[in-house]
């Protein structure tokens, strides 16, 4: 048996909700020049556009990052650039700006006003921290205030991280980057225990 909702019980319902809505991803947003409505965050320009080495970036970040699908990463974004910006003097949001964040301290983002556990991070964003971030930021780092659940697929995270990685990569940075190191594997029986080989 339905319940019947009173018609005014159902308009502070959409009230409500349209305002959570509204609200998601506005923190801080300029107006327009016509005053009226807040200006959407601009779209990142292509990689190519804005003289990044992709393949440079894409190496610095492991093997598991260069046939990532960026294309794959650039959809599963969408679901946070209500909160985050990625271009060069982009704004704060309801999340910090991301523009350069690899190899950046975790909480330093000025202008921003992190949770006290970013503030007393101590790491610098690498693949392998934004990885296990993504994974479940609720457990990666207790008290912080990301309202994000977590990215559970793998290749998903890696597509993301490679789109955001080469999305923030500061222009005609190619000497920063360097190739990543990858770790042999503990348990591989050619790389344990003797170091001759």
């Amino acid at each position: 048996m339905r319940t019947p909702v009173s018609r005014h019980a159902l308009i502070a319902m959409l009230a409500a909700g349209a305002f959570t809505l509204g609200a998601c991803g506005d923190a801080g947003a300029p107006e327009s020049p016509t005053g009226d409505t807040p200006a959407p965050a601009p779209a990142p320009e292509p990689a190519a556009e804005r003289n990044v080495d992709v393949d440079a970036v894409l190496a610095s970040l492991g093997e598991a990052y260069m046939d990532a699908n960026r294309a794959n990463g650039e959809r599963l974004w969408r679901r946070c650039q209500s909160c985050h910006t990625v271009n060069e003097g982009g704004r704060h949001m309801v999340g910090p700006n991301l523009y350069a964040m690899f190899g950046q301290q975790a909480g330093g983002a000025e202008g921003f006003r992190y949770s006290n556990a970013l503030q007393e991070a101590d790491f610098v964003w690498t693949a392998v921290e934004l990885d296990e971030w993504l994974a479940n930021p609720r457990t990666f780092l207790p008290g912080n205030r990301m309202s994000f659940a977590g990215l559970r697929n793998e290749s998903d995270r890696n597509d993301l991280i490679a789109w955001l990685a080469v999305a923030t990569a500061p222009e005609d940075a190619a000497d920063a980057y360097e190739p990543a190191q990858d770790e042999p594997d503990a348990r591989d029986p050619e790389t344990d225990g003797d170091s001759e080989g």
